[in-house]
């Protein structure tokens, strides 16, 4: 009996051990730029946390939140990118801001250049310390029914 409570108490209580030391946490920031290469956009995070939400909006995302899941999948992605560059995490982070400006409402028929930055924010002591980690070379995005060359 003893033994079956030993296993089953840290499923009961967890314990947040788990984490082996924090990290400096990545912050995805992105600037457009229009075809001519003439600023659009300057530099702005990619999906900033709200200040605050409703009751009923944390109520609804304790059920509920697919949108917070890619996030966390683009914190993990950053991550992924900032140790190791691949095309494909690049491509995947340009495919999210591509589909946030659309979002945003800037469509129609655009062809805009879209470069983003690995930016890592820590604490040291009593100060919050941004260190960029990587910049990306300039990307086409469509954000609308124009053809990319």
């Amino acid at each position: 009996m003893f033994n079956v409570l030993k296993l089953a108490l840290p499923a009961i209580i967890p314990s947040w051990n788990f984490f082996d030391i924090i990290a400096p946490s990545p912050r995805i920031e992105f600037a457009c730029w229009d075809i001519d290469e003439k600023p659009v956009q300057d530099w702005q995070e990619l999906r900033p946390r709200p200040q605050s939400i409703s009751i009923f909006t944390m109520t609804r995302r304790l059920l509920w939140n697919p949108r917070w899941n890619e996030n966390l999948y683009l914190v993990s992605l950053a991550e992924r990118h900032a140790a190791n560059p691949t095309f494909h995490s690049e491509g995947e982070i340009i495919q999210r801001i591509q589909y946030d400006l659309i979002e945003g409402g800037q469509k129609g028929n655009q062809i805009c250049l879209v470069q983003f930055r690995l930016m890592f924010v820590k604490r040291e002591q009593n100060q919050v310390v941004r260190e960029q980690h990587f910049l990306s070379e300039k990307h086409k995005v469509l954000l609308g029914d124009a053809d990319v060359d």
